[in-house]
């Protein structure tokens, strides 16, 4: 197939390559680069690694995010979610609220709540744990899928413990797993003009390796398309896969394309006003051959790209659509315009729609069904 579209030798045998084995940080980089007929064939080659490794479904959740605050002590330029306690539309759920919400979510058909807020200066790890407590004795069989990395450490800072004690805890509380967000780009040359007060690198690093060490599994994301490069990208995901390699827990990566428009780093003229189609193609192709059967499941964020692009990038080795959402409030303030809540039945249209199979899942891809 690639001998047909007459491409550059070196990228056929880098493609060829990548369907035996993990492409090299130096390989990623060359295909992240390329244009015309050779970023075709690496279309084309991730969509058939995609094929090999994970079938024709496309799988989805039912699940409902619950932002529990926007009050937030922290200053990151790409969020325009954040609040100050005098600032017009600020609040802070009681943890009876959130309870409320995920039970009428549960009562709705979800199967799981995520709950993420801002660094409220009132919130610590043993808010954290009543929270968890508290929706646990609630709904026992939901699944509960809460708290950032950033927000793990704030947590444990703010209450004086361990990274590893605050994560014991919160499991004991009823803590299933852990969204791999406060990424962004993991290079703190990048992280000091894009979230200077924010986790480093290395602190981002030991909060997931942790959590995996401590039986939490979590995501994985990469905000992209602001004021990195390319080769930021790359060297992003190639640390993500080492993680991998140590630990095993990341459940999913989730590339997150940057919602620009009224952020404050966009707004002063600092960032690119997000990533162009051809770039999130890229991402999704790229990781689809770095991770290879490292990190199977790769999903695409409706709510960023919207149904009909999110489709697209179903071709370039991503398979799962993400989940239902409901409340979600980050992309939403920082400008997202696709809504924040679907149904089963419109990402069941899109999916077959694509030639492909829909399927029901749980958070770790371990209760598949068709």
């Amino acid at each position: 197939m690639l001998e047909r579209l007459d491409i550059d030798p070196q990228i056929e045998d880098i493609l060829e390559k990548s369907m035996k084995t993990r492409i090299s940080q130096q390989e990623a980089f060359k295909l992240i680069e390329t244009t015309g007929k050779e970023l075709q064939a690496l279309l084309i080659t991730a969509d058939g690694l995609r094929e090999r490794l994970v079938g024709d479904r496309v799988t989805y959740i039912r699940n409902w995010n619950i932002n529990f605050t926007n009050l937030c002590t922290g200053d990151c330029g790409f969020c325009a979610f954040r609040k100050t306690e005098d600032e017009k539309g600020a609040y802070f759920l009681k943890i009876e609220e959130v309870v409320d919400r995920a039970r009428k979510a549960w009562d709705s058909g979800a199967v799981e709540v995520c709950i993420q807020g801002g660094l409220h200066p009132d919130v610590d790890a043993y808010f954290y744990q009543e929270l968890l407590q508290k929706l646990r004795a609630e709904l026992p069989d939901i699944y509960i899928h809460a708290f950032s990395p950033m927000e793990i450490l704030y947590g444990a800072n703010k209450a004086g413990i361990s990274i590893k004690d605050e994560l014991k805890m919160l499991k004991e509380a009823g803590l299933d797993s852990i969204p791999g967000n406060a990424a962004e780009i993991l290079n703190d040359d990048i992280r000091k003009i894009l979230c200077p007060t924010k986790m480093s690198t290395d602190q981002w690093i030991e909060v997931v390796e942790t959590a995996h060490k401590t039986g939490i599994p979590t995501t994985c994301t990469m905000m992209y398309g602001h004021i990195e490069n390319s080769g930021h990208r790359v060297e992003h995901m190639d640390i993500l896969r080492q993680i991998q390699e140590r630990t095993g827990g990341f459940t999913e990566f989730v590339p997150l394309t940057f919602m620009h428009r009224l952020t404050p780093i966009f707004q002063k003229g600092i960032s690119n006003p997000g990533s162009t189609g051809i770039e999130d193609l890229k991402v999704y192709a790229v990781a689809r051959l770095m991770f290879g059967d490292l990190i199977k499941n790769i999903q695409v964020s409706w709510v960023k790209l919207g149904f009909k692009f999110a489709q697209v990038c179903l071709t370039a080795g991503a398979n799962d659509l993400g989940g239902t959402l409901g409340e979600e409030n980050i992309s939403k303030s920082a400008g997202a315009e696709h809504g924040v809540q679907t149904t089963p039945s419109n990402f069941q249209r899109i999916i077959m729609n694509l030639g492909r199979i829909p399927a029901e899942r749980d958070t770790l891809y371990e209760n598949i069904k068709p």
